[in-house]
C-alpha cells in the first residue's frame, strides 16, 4: 500500500514537471526565436540554418529552467496534498515525515541525473552543432539584404555599397572595400556588376572599373572591363569560434588540465583565448550546480512540517517558497565566485553539499521533536 501510495507522489510530480518545464522552455524559445531573426535579416543565413539553429537551442534552455520547475513543482504538489488533506494518506497509512522527506529527497537524484546528463552531454553538443551549422552555412539571403544606396556588412572584413540594384541581381555602380590585414586594403570600383551564384556560393561579375590595392608602402591601380569577385572566402559576422560553453567536456576538462598562463596555442585550438578562470566556471555549472536540485528537493519537502508558532504559521508556506527561490537563484549565480584561490573555490564547490547536510539535519531534528510531542 506505501508503495503505492508514494508511486502515486512521483507520478504527479513528474507530470506536473513535464507540463510546467514543456510550457516554459516553449515560451522562452519562442522569445529566443524572435530574437535569432538577425541570423537572417542582418547575416542572411537561410531560413533552414535559422530553424535548425534555434530548435538546437531546446535542450539548453530546458537545461537552464529545470531546475526551477523542479522545486515548483515538488511545491505545488506538496502544498496540493497539504489543501485537500490527501497528506494524511501518508499519515494514517502509518508513514512517518521523515519517511516522506526522504521519498521526496531520493525522488530528486533522478532531476539531478537528467540534468547531468543535460550539461555535461547533451548542451554541450547541440550547442556546439548549432555554432556548426552557421559556420558551414553559406550566406543564402545575400541578394535580398543588398539595399540601394545603404552600406552592407554582413562579411567580416568587407564593406558594399551600390547606387542602384534591381530584383533581378543587376547593380549599377558598386563599391567594395576589403581590409586584407591591418596593414593592407583593396577598394574596387565597378560601373555594372551582377551576383551570381554557382556551386551553392556566391560571386559578384564587376564590368567595367578598377581596384585599387593599399599598403603601408605605396597604393597601385589595375583596370579592368571584366573580373569576377569570390565571396565564398569571406566568413559570416555571425560569431562562429565555438563558446565556451560550446566545447565537450571531456575538451573542457583537457583545456582546465593542461593550462599553463602564457601558453602559446595553435590557431585552431579549441583551448584558444581560454582563462582558467572561466574554464573553472563552466565545469562548475556542469558539475556542481546540478545537486542544488537536492536541498530544493528538502525545502519543498518541509512544507509537511508546520512551526508551533502562529504568526509563523500564517507566512510558512511563503517564506519555503522565497527560500527556495533563493537557492535557486544562489544555485546559477554561484559559479561567479569561482577565482583562482583554491581556498575560495572549495568553499564555493562544497556549499551545496553543506546546504544539504544542515537543511537534511535541521528536518530530522523538526520531525523528531514533532514526533515526541505527539
Amino acid at each position: 500500500m506505501n508503495k503505492l501510495i508514494f508511486r502515486k507522489l512521483a507520478s504527479d510530480v513528474l507530470s506536473f514537471f513535464v507540463v510546467a518545464s514543456l510550457s516554459i522552455t516553449l515560451i522562452v524559445w519562442v522569445i529566443q526565436a524572435v530574437n535569432f531573426l538577425d541570423i537572417v535579416s542582418e547575416d542572411g543565413h537561410s531560413l533552414k540554418i535559422y530553424f535548425s539553429y534555434t530548435i538546437l537551442n531546446l535542450p539548453r534552455i530546458f537545461s537552464k529552467v529545470l531546475i526551477f520547475i523542479f522545486f515548483i513543482s515538488a511545491f505545488y504538489i506538496i502544498n496540493k496534498y497539504e489543501e485537500n488533506n490527501e497528506i494524511l494518506v501518508f499519515w494514517t497509512n502509518g508513514i512517518k515525515k521523515i519517511n516522506f522527506i526522504n521519498f521526496i529527497f531520493k525522488l530528486s537524484f533522478f532531476f539531478v541525473f537528467l540534468q547531468l546528463i543535460l550539461s555535461i552531454l547533451i548542451v554541450p553538443y547541440t550547442q556546439n552543432l548549432s555554432r556548426t551549422y552557421l559556420k558551414d552555412s553559406n550566406i543564402d539571403f545575400l541578394p535580398t539584404l543588398i539595399s540601394e544606396k545603404k552600406f552592407i556588412n554582413i562579411f567580416n572584413n568587407l564593406t558594399i555599397f551600390v547606387e542602384k540594384y534591381n530584383k533581378d541581381g543587376n547593380i549599377e555602380k558598386i563599391f567594395i572595400n576589403e581590409k586584407i590585414n591591418d596593414e593592407n586594403s583593396k577598394i574596387i570600383i565597378a560601373e555594372n556588376a551582377k551576383i551570381i551564384k554557382l556551386n551553392e556560393k556566391y560571386k559578384i561579375k564587376l564590368l567595367n572599373g578598377g581596384i585599387t590595392n593599399i599598403n603601408d608602402k605605396n597604393i597601385y591601380n589595375i583596370n579592368f572591363k571584366e573580373t569576377e569577385y569570390d565571396l565564398s572566402k569571406f566568413t559570416t559576422k555571425s560569431i562562429t569560434h565555438p563558446k565556451i560553453q560550446e566545447i565537450s567536456t571531456l575538451n573542457l576538462i583537457n583545456c582546465y588540465q593542461n593550462y599553463k598562463p602564457n601558453k602559446i596555442y595553435e590557431i585552431n585550438d579549441i583551448c584558444r583565448n581560454r582563462d582558467l578562470k572561466s574554464i573553472s566556471e563552466e565545469m562548475f555549472k556542469r558539475f556542481i550546480i546540478p545537486f542544488y536540485i537536492i536541498i530544493l528537493s528538502l525545502i519543498s519537502s518541509s512544507l509537511i512540517i508546520k512551526p508551533k508558532k502562529n504568526f509563523l504559521l500564517k507566512y510558512y508556506k511563503f517564506i519555503i517558497f522565497i527560500l527556495g527561490f533563493l537557492v535557486t537563484v544562489i544555485s546559477q549565480i554561484s559559479f561567479k565566485f569561482i577565482s583562482q584561490s583554491k581556498n575560495l573555490d572549495l568553499i564555493v564547490i562544497s556549499t551545496p553539499l553543506f546546504l544539504i547536510f544542515f537543511y537534511y539535519s535541521f528536518l530530522i531534528l523538526k520531525t523528531k521533536s514533532k514526533l515526541k510531542t505527539s
